[in-house]
């Protein structure tokens, strides 16, 4: 089993969950070719983590499966916006923790 993990990503965690839930226990071959044609900004992100996992068990993605696709949430950017008479409205910016585990697949079974 071998594991990714991407820090401080400029998205939200609500929205990037979405797109965990999709993928987690799929194959990685098919699951990054699946976030291949995702509209959404975290469906690249999380692309790349997986691809990341494979590599770093040196596994080939066709023979692991996504185990775990967990989106944590991280420290949120706060920055002020003008508005009238003088006064300033807050504006969130959240960050998130992305962690993908992948393990080998024997017999449509993970080890």
């Amino acid at each position: 089993m071998s594991r990714a993990l991407l820090r401080f990503v400029r998205v939200s965690p609500t929205k990037a969950r979405l797109i965990a839930r999709e993928v987690q226990g799929m194959n990685a071959e098919l699951a990054i070719a699946a976030l291949e044609f995702m509209p959404n900004k975290a469906a690249d992100i999380i692309s790349k983590v997986i691809a990341s996992a494979v590599a770093n068990g040196e596994y080939e993605p066709e023979e692991v499966v996504i185990t775990s696709c967990r989106v944590d949430k991280a420290s949120v950017m706060k920055r002020f916006r003008p508005r009238a008479r003088g006064s300033a409205s807050r504006i969130l910016k959240p960050t998130s923790h992305i962690l993908v585990e992948v393990g080998v697949a024997m017999n449509g079974k993970e080890a």
